[in-house]
């Protein structure tokens, strides 16, 4: 395991002692914790993103169609 030294305003700093008391974890741990759950969520975006672009791409129309337009897109008739 690695040692940071982070600077944080006042502000910030007596929130993330509040925050950590809360969740009965030192600042240290509490900071480990928020970094490795931003990490996750990195993660799993990233992989997110790699399946849908491996994905092959689907027409919208049938070879010889037009486009629908916006409005037939997007007419909702209990919006009405």
């Amino acid at each position: 395991m690695k040692n940071v030294t982070i600077s944080l305003d006042d502000p910030t700093a007596s929130w993330l002692r509040r925050a950590a008391a809360e969740h009965g974890m030192s600042v240290s741990s509490f900071v480990a914790s928020l970094l490795r759950e931003q990490v996750q969520r990195d993660r799993r975006y990233e992989l997110a993103m790699r399946q849908y672009f491996s994905l092959e791409p689907r027409p919208l129309s049938a070879p010889g169609q037009r486009y629908p337009t916006r409005e037939e897109l997007y007419d909702r008739p209990r919006l009405r």
